[in-house]
């Protein structure tokens, strides 16, 4: 390895191969005819984010369960619009456009050729690995995702901010704390109750009605957290009476809401201590063999290439 500071990438996987799905045209075919631009679009990804952030380790967080049935006890439209089979006494089947679903065996066959390590844990989402391990990990932190909801882990004291790419990875955005309080009005570490009190419909998360982001801003300036805005609305201080009166009638959702939206940080889970390097000769082979067999080319390339600058 270099002298380079270190430093940890962890990616919100899912939230990336989406995007590649969606976002790299479907021009290029394995040999068998199956799509790979999400495949190809995700290695790309990932050859530019560790050169252009000089990570020296890098998880691939996983979901092992996309909605969890504890979360889903707590409240029932937890993303419930991206349903399309329950399954007792299981995962749900998540609404996946069939040709990504074909790619994602792929992606974790090219991942593992990299020797990029992929981390889940069962009934969990990959926010809560990235919340234990953004939490635990000793050294700097950034977490690529399109999810704002991962912005309750930005840390400035310990090195930790999001790389948000919901403006395309060609805009990739740097957050940090300054970055929430500039556009929310609320520091990181108060964005979970700022999340539950204004809701978010892609998640089927409802909010407190009636309570926008000003308002929750408003109130988690003058009160901090929620439980002193709860106390605060029952006494019927430091709120108007109207306000005071949607917390109150809210109390049921808000009684397990901030459970629902607070990424898990103590699973039973540890930062993997490898860093990133270069393939040897037999490694290399295996990789190109999978790029071979999957049509992956100069995606698998390039981020091959990016390991090699980690020497």
């Amino acid at each position: 390895m270099t002298d380079a500071a270190p430093k940890l990438l962890l990616l919100d996987t899912a939230s990336l191969y989406f995007r590649a799905f969606y976002g790299v045209p479907d021009a290029v075919k394995a040999p068998d005819g199956t799509s790979v631009n999400a495949a190809r679009g995700l290695l790309d990804m990932i050859a530019k984010l560790v050169t252009a952030y000089g990570a020296t380790h890098l998880v691939a967080c996983w979901d092992d369960d996309w909605r969890p049935q504890w979360r889903v006890d707590l409240i029932p439209s937890y993303k419930a619009h991206r349903v399309v089979e329950v399954v007792p006494c299981g995962a749900d089947v998540e609404e996946v456009p069939d040709p990504l679903e074909a790619q994602i065996p792929i992606i974790r066959e090219a991942l593992g050729a990299l020797r990029i390590p992929i981390i889940g844990v069962a009934e969990h989402e990959a926010d809560d690995v990235i919340g234990t391990l953004a939490t635990i990990s000793d050294i700097p932190v950034d977490i690529v995702t399109g999810d704002r909801d991962l912005f309750q882990l930005v840390d400035d004291a310990r090195g930790v901010r999001v790389v948000y790419t919901a403006r395309g990875m060609s805009n990739l955005e740097e957050v940090t704390d300054e970055t929430v309080v500039r556009k929310y009005g609320v520091l990181p570490g108060q964005y979970a109750d700022f999340a539950t009190l204004r809701g978010d419909a892609s998640d089927g998360l409802p909010g407190v009605a009636g309570v926008g982001e000003k308002t929750a801003a408003t109130l988690l300036a003058a009160h901090g957290d929620l439980a002193a805005i709860r106390t605060a609305a029952q006494a019927a201080e430091g709120m108007s009476a109207a306000v005071a009166k949607k917390i109150l009638a809210a109390a049921d959702y808000l009684d397990v809401a901030p459970t629902v939206v607070r990424v898990a940080t103590a699973l039973p889970i540890t930062v993997p201590t490898e860093a990133l390097r270069p393939l040897d000769a037999a490694e290399t082979a295996a990789a190109v063999s999978v790029a071979e067999r999957w049509n992956l080319g100069t995606s698998m390339a390039r981020a091959l290439e990016a390991l090699s600058r980690t020497a």
